[in-house]
């Protein structure tokens, strides 16, 4: 009778161990730019940071970083932050740090019943710096993933009146209006009230991938659902 108790209770709790791996997530962070980026991994009020803020990831696709959420609720944004410098912790951006910026939006292990809910956005709210896709990968729970965000270069086309000029004299962001924007990357959040036009429900993904200057967004077989081209290196 001992040996059989001994046995479930080992059961129960390799049971209870293989529901929290299945339940970890992670945060990736993938830069395809032609140039680094700097990201700012930035917790809602009340949660805690997942990131020290201190990586580079140089381009190319050479630039990779990942970092675990919290096993409980957390919500925050990832910034790609840009032409970056200084010493002594202090990090002076020429973009980044303050609007206009690309703000990708995440939540993870959102309790829903008893179900593990992810969301995720990419805003252009409150401007445009960096091309910016996220996608779950090893989605445990099923559901709808569809990737979101934009793979465009909206610095390229950006009204002349609205253009924030980088040092050397390149076009580094773009203030940009909410019609400008989503003509262009209709898988963005351009206004307080908007929302994508794909269904969105998805169940325990086991990683969220950020991809920056990601080449492009393709139409799945699936009508209405997109998916992405993610290198997985």
């Amino acid at each position: 009778m001992a040996k059989q108790l001994a046995l479930v209770l080992l059961v129960a709790v390799v049971a209870a161990a293989a529901t929290s791996v299945a339940a970890a997530t992670k945060l990736t962070l993938h830069n395809l730019c032609p140039y680094p980026v700097w990201p700012l991994v930035t917790p809602n009020t009340g949660f805690p940071s997942i990131s020290g803020n201190t990586a580079r990831l140089d381009g190319g696709g050479r630039g990779l970083v990942s970092y675990d959420f919290p096993a409980s609720f957390w919500a925050g944004r990832v910034v790609a932050r840009t032409g970056c410098g200084g010493g002594g912790g202090l990090v002076r951006c020429e973009t980044g740090n303050a609007p206009p910026a690309t703000v990708v939006q995440l939540v993870v292990h959102s309790p829903e019943g008893a179900q593990d809910l992810a969301a995720y956005s990419v805003s252009l709210v409150d401007g445009f710096n960096v091309p910016a896709v996220v996608s779950p990968q090893a989605i445990a729970g099923g559901g709808q993933c569809p990737a979101l965000g934009c793979a465009a270069d909206l610095n390229a086309g950006c009204p002349r009146s609205q253009r924030v000029v980088g040092a050397g004299g390149a076009v580094v962001a773009c203030r940009g209006t909410a019609d400008y924007f989503k003509a262009r990357c209709p898988l963005t959040r351009t206004t307080g009230s908007d929302v994508e036009p794909v269904p969105q429900h998805c169940l325990a993904p086991g990683e969220l991938k950020v991809v920056f200057c990601q080449p492009s967004m393709v139409a799945a077989a699936v009508p209405e659902l997109i998916r992405t081209v993610v290198a997985n290196i």
